[in-house]
């Protein structure tokens, strides 16, 4: 099993299909809320017309801008809270978008932040991950391991479980296959081809 800091330090098409499976969660005064990640997006900086990094550094983007293990989280479209695990070296602005998990843990908290709805979709996109782990804009440029965690997978995916295609949600770069996701999983909030 590669060690978490290694492979946070190369870049976001390599690692973002290396997080399936891995467990996303929040330690907050209410509790943990975690979940199993079923599907990523990589966004490459400086060269991906689709990633916030594209037209160089500004306050909001500045975290993408650390070395690997660093939290960004932004509002999309003024609506969903999204957040990015940061890889690759600083200075490179390398991300990989968590957009969906499987809830393991914290399911009634989850329920809490989220309000009436059924549990498949809890944590089924990344605005509404966010909000059932209780991730808000001010945990962006923090570390992991903090209140956010990433802690690896027990049982590494087998490739046939993993899938592939074009990033979703956005206008740019949209022909990229850089969308992954664990095939049959009923919280993965894209097409499912």
């Amino acid at each position: 099993m590669i060690e978490m800091m290694t492979l946070l330090r190369q870049s976001a098409v390599t690692v973002a299909p290396q997080l399936l499976g891995w467990e996303l969660a929040t330690q907050t005064a209410a509790g943990e809320a975690a979940g199993r990640i079923v599907e990523v997006e990589a966004y490459a900086g400086a060269d991906d017309a689709a990633s916030h990094a594209f037209r160089g550094r500004t306050p909001r983007t500045l975290p993408m801008f650390e070395a690997g293990g660093v939290v960004y989280v932004y509002l999309s479209y003024g609506r969903h809270t999204c957040m990015n695990i940061v890889v690759g070296p600083a200075g490179e602005a390398q991300a990989v978008l968590i957009r969906a998990i499987e809830p393991t843990v914290g399911l009634s908290l989850m329920r809490q932040r989220r309000g009436e709805v059924p549990d498949i979709l809890l944590t089924k996109g990344p605005g509404r991950l966010t909000q059932a782990l209780g991730i808000t804009l001010a945990d962006s440029g923090s570390r992991l391991g903090q209140k956010i965690q990433l802690r690896p997978t027990t049982q590494a995916l087998d490739l046939s479980q993993i899938r592939q295609g074009p990033r979703i949600g956005i206008h740019q770069a949209i022909e990229q296959p850089w969308r992954f996701w664990v095939a049959g999983n009923p919280f993965v909030s894209g097409p499912k081809g």
